[in-house]
């Protein structure tokens, strides 16, 4: 299989996590606004475990959630990727941004690299995205990446998200 720890796109790459991540990651998830449909907002110890979180899902499954960076700048960019726990529904992708990066085309970028992955790489036999429907910029990003709603559903411990599926 392909390695696919580290990709790269035209403006854009996703890498592994590292500790320096942490500062800008508990940051986002430390805020009503931009933590809301991520899970919600997080102590700095809960966003720790929430990062370490995501490094043990490629542990575990050998794909996850890339951290997203500017190539020419090495800016951090958000989080993009795929994620597959033992009771989730279905291969996910997801994404969130920092706010000041909002409006480049970064996350449909980086995640139109990982549904290719996920549907050539790792051979998934099914993508979605699970949205909230008040997240209506996640909703129009989804539909412009090609996921089509399907139905609501009542998602683990975080109520009723919309199924959005790729293929």
């Amino acid at each position: 299989m392909e390695d696919i720890r580290e990709l790269e796109t035209e403006r854009l790459r996703l890498r592994q996590w590292t500790v320096e991540d942490f500062p800008t990651f508990a940051d986002y998830y430390s805020r009503a606004q931009t933590a809301q449909f991520v899970g919600g907002v997080k102590t700095r110890e809960e966003a720790w475990r929430h990062m370490a979180l995501q490094a043990g899902h490629w542990s575990l499954m050998g794909f996850g959630y890339w951290p997203v960076e500017e190539k020419g700048t090495s800016d951090f960019v958000g989080c993009v990727g795929l994620w597959q726990s033992i009771d989730w529904p279905e291969m996910e992708l997801g994404y969130w941004l920092l706010e000041k990066h909002y409006g480049k085309g970064y996350a449909r970028e980086a995640g139109m690299r990982c549904k290719d992955i996920a549907r050539h790489v790792l051979k998934a036999p099914s993508l979605v995205s699970y949205i909230d429907a008040r997240n209506k910029p996640s909703i129009r990003l989804a539909e412009r990446m090609g996921a089509v709603y399907e139905k609501t559903v009542e998602l683990a411990n975080y109520g009723p998200h919309g199924v959005y599926r790729y293929f």
